[in-house]
């Protein structure tokens, strides 16, 4: 067996949708699979599906739906009227920087009197603040347009207005209970706000403004909109798809100095963009400026008008990026060290370790704790926050992430007191508090995990759009699977299981044998595989593995050829793992040194008695078993259960029976090694090829149950009409007489002999001859004690000698009994 990393959840179809995606599939000219995600993803009818795939400009919303959205135009055109200084107040994430580079691109195009400002995300923090608004009164600003921010800064915002500010927020972040006092708020989510898309990013909103102000949807911004929504994680669906796909359309072929030069330093090829490009190249560079200086260099890259000035912005911020990475990945180590103690304090004192991390720490870069709390989610699967401590002040500043079930804005709105300042949504949020109030806010957000998290939330899930073969993975379906791009947050690329998929071959790839390149068979056809990552796994995979495998499918060019390639996520082997090593006459050293290659560390070794423990024992250091695994008998083993996932086997076993015995005190059993052959009885046994009794009983194994028992009356039939001629015989040199007459091995006549002489066929007269009885009582064969213990020893042969697949199911289906026997012994149905 082999255990996935999370636990899989498989959307499915009802009766209903199975006919709709049927009738999708037949209009639409779907592949069954691309027709049945459709209907999964909430696009049950056919107008509804053709205009996800193929809709654009046409389906945006009317700006005007917007609260707020008429008192803002009629603000910014009175300003224009009076040629009032504005000033653009942004964010310094990516979804701030797009949404001050497109107000930019707006106020320019309204020829308006402005600048844009942006606060220091280390000196002055998240939104608006005092200091940044008597700046504005001191430059003469009589109207300030939010982007990306403003929906919390009641106070701020009352300020302003004491100063004769005017204040128009545009943000998408959720509304607070108290909600600012501002000329005009425009946020979807405000609860009367009857726009009928909640999930705009805050350049999307901002979009939106500039399409009132404009009379039309300036499409050549959509670049800049795309960037900021995939950055900020917003979900890729109604509207957004739309902008989206428009942007990375805008994209292919730009001629905007900036995003030219952010794509030539990120190295991507614009003709082919995608969503993920953004998410991964673009974005991260982007918010490096305001991670660690100021997010200011990053809208002066995107707003370049010229390509030196951009190629010089696009080099530094991609430094900065460089530097960023190495930020983060020295303090996701300090946070681990930090968390593993706080573990072990909680172990020493007989607690459990908190629900919720909460690490701070002094020198922390507040521009990159969000990153280290993601990573540590990766890690430890719990809601996390990172906090940076101000060493002058006692004041944290810093990011959460949450995990599924978790809603991080209920938790800190549940904290509130505690914390100066907060924001954000179930996923993510920023936070703002004196370092005396982090216990309490352990405590707290640790206690509203276990009452609002059960015991599956705290295992990673992997939610699986869809169950496939081998034949479905198709370039065909690949194809049609693009016409749902963009692929993001609320419309994720489709993740499929892979099933009934026979391992063929794999071997590891990349630096330090980092990955695993497989090669899957179905139902006659081939699948190359590629897991990133996973090539530690590559000796825990054996020849002929059903393997159950979630990930994703492209396209695979090389040398100018196009194959389907399944790109692994996670994997599982539902049945026992075999490693056949039977056919081999290995020295116990060289078994050790076998086993310590293929990465075995721990386990239990299975004897048939005390000279191989003494062998194993002596063995020399150099071919020494690994120190973890124990030796024992079958006697030992099977004297209680055991923890045991690795079953090796020296030496034949006693008997078929005697191995289920075993089988079933492991618990659980993910791997057995195979070391033994017909007469590997003890560690001196020398290999040999099936002869003496084993001619015999093979031609016996040929057959099974009734047949089997016709040929074995058959031979001794033989036999006894052989003894019919020549009786009586001297009993003494019989065997080797006959067996030279039937050319069948002489143990294998002794052994027939004594079952005639069991069944009272014949017996030793006077003389030491051998006669036959005379006028015998009809007797069946397995009347004979000898007879059925043969039976008995040939069935477990059958068993221990079967082939891999075979002996496989066997060990499968002596799992499952024993699973069943527990489950009716606690009363299970």
């Amino acid at each position: 067996m082999l255990q996935s990393k999370t636990r899989w959840q498989v959307a499915e179809l009802d009766p209903t949708g199975v006919e709709r995606a049927s009738l999708l599939a037949k209009k639409l000219s779907l592949s069954p699979l691309v027709a049945k995600l459709l209907v999964q993803r909430g696009f049950h009818d056919l107008d509804k599906a053709r205009l996800f795939l193929t809709g654009g400009i046409e389906c945006l919303h009317d700006p005007f739906l917007l609260k707020g959205m008429h008192a803002a135009v009629e603000r910014i055109q009175l300003a224009k009227e009076r040629g009032e200084f504005i000033r653009i107040y942004g964010d310094y994430d990516a979804d701030g920087v797009s949404s001050t580079t497109l107000m930019t691109y707006l106020f320019q195009r309204l020829a308006l009197t402005f600048d844009y400002y942006i606060p220091h995300r280390t000196l002055e923090g998240y939104g608006l603040n005092e200091g940044a608004i008597d700046k504005a009164a001191a430059a003469g600003v009589k109207l300030i347009v939010t982007v990306d921010t403003g929906i919390s800064a009641v106070a701020q915002i009352a300020y302003a207005n004491s100063l004769g500010i005017d204040i128009i927020v545009t943000d998408h972040h959720e509304p607070p209970h108290e909600l600012p006092a501002a000329l005009a708020l425009i946020n979807p989510k405000q609860e009367d706000c009857p726009y009928p898309f909640k999930g705009l990013a805050g350049v999307g909103v901002a979009f939106k403004l500039a399409e009132a102000m404009l009379g039309e949807p300036p499409v050549e911004w959509t670049d800049v909109v795309a960037l900021g929504t995939i950055a900020d994680l917003m979900p890729l669906t109604d509207e957004n798809r739309v902008l989206i796909r428009m942007g990375l359309d805008q994209l292919k072929e730009t001629d905007k100095p900036g995003f030219l030069a952010l794509a030539n330093v990120a190295g991507i090829e614009l003709s082919t963009i995608s969503a993920s490009n953004v998410a991964f190249g673009m974005a991260p560079r982007i918010n490096a400026a305001g991670r660690l200086r100021h997010a200011e260099a990053a809208v002066q890259l995107l707003t370049a008008a010229d390509g030196q000035t951009a190629e010089l912005s696009a080099v530094a911020l991609d430094t900065l990026n460089r530097e960023r990475q190495g930020i983060v990945e020295e303090t996701v180590k300090e946070a681990v060290d930090i968390w593993t103690r706080k573990c072990e304090q909680s172990a020493s004192a007989g607690q459990r370790e908190p629900s919720v991390i909460v690490l701070a720490a002094e020198g922390w870069n507040v521009g990159v704790v969000g990153i280290v709390a993601s990573k540590l989610i990766e890690k430890y699967y719990k809601p996390t926050l990172i906090l940076g401590i101000d060493s002058a002040t006692g004041m944290c500043k810093g990011s959460a992430r949450s995990i599924e079930g978790y809603d991080l804005h209920a938790a800190l709105t549940a904290c509130d007191e505690l914390l100066d300042h907060y924001g954000g949504h179930q996923a993510a949020a920023g936070m703002s508090l004196h370092k005396d109030k982090l216990g309490e806010l352990e405590q707290r957000l640790g206690e509203l995990a276990d009452r609002w998290l059960s015991s599956e939330d705290w295992l990673p899930k992997t939610t699986i759009d869809l169950a496939c073969a081998i034949e479905d993975a198709t370039l065909e379906v690949i194809e049609q699977f693009k016409q749902l791009e963009p692929f993001g947050i609320g419309n994720a690329a489709p993740r499929l299981l892979l099933q009934h998929a026979a391992l063929a071959d794999r071997r590891v790839i990349g630096k330090d044998s980092k990955h695993l390149k497989l090669s899957l068979s179905g139902k006659g056809k081939l699948l190359d595989a590629i897991g990133f990552g996973f090539g530690p796994l590559a000796h825990k995979l054996t020849d002929g593995a059903a393997l159950e495998l979630v990930g994703e499918l492209n396209v695979n060019e090389w040398n100018g050829q196009r194959k389907a390639q399944f790109v692994v996520q996670d994997m599982r082997i539902e049945h026992v793992r075999l490693y056949d090593r039977r056919s081999y006459n290995e020295s116990l050293p060289s078994i050790g040194r076998w086993l310590l290659d293929t990465g075995v560390t721990q386990g239990a070794i299975l004897v048939t008695n005390l000279s191989w423990r003494e062998a194993i024992e002596s063995m020399p250091q150099d071919g020494a078993m690994p120190g973890e695994i124990t030796v024992w008998t079958y006697e030992e083993f099977c004297s209680g259960a055991r923890s045991c996932t690795d079953l090796i086997l020296l030496g034949r076993p006693p008997s078929a029976d005697e191995l289920a015995d075993v089988i079933s005190c492991c618990s659980p059993l993910e791997a057995m090694y195979l070391f033994y052959n017909e007469n590997s009885t003890s560690p001196v046994a020398q290999h040999n090829s099936l002869k003496s009794n084993r001619a015999v009983s093979a031609k016996f194994q040929q057959g099974a149950g009734e047949s089997q028992l016709t040929t074995d009356r058959e031979e001794f039939g033989r036999l006894y009409g052989t003894l019919k001629r020549v009786c009586p015989i001297a009993a003494e040199g019989s065997a080797r007489r006959l067996a030279v007459m039937l050319d069948y091995p002489e143990n294998v006549i002794h052994y027939m002999l004594q079952v005639f002489k069991e069944l009272e066929f014949i017996e030793t007269g006077a003389g030491g001859q051998l006669v036959l009885v005379p006028a015998p009582a009809k007797k069946d064969l397995t009347y004979s004690a000898a007879y059925r213990e043969a039976q008995r020893t040939m069935e477990s042969d059958s068993i221990l000698f079967a082939e891999a697949k075979a002996l496989t199911e066997w060990i499968g289906q002596q799992l499952s009994t024993e699973l069943r026997s527990k489950k009716e012994g606690v009363g299970i149905a």
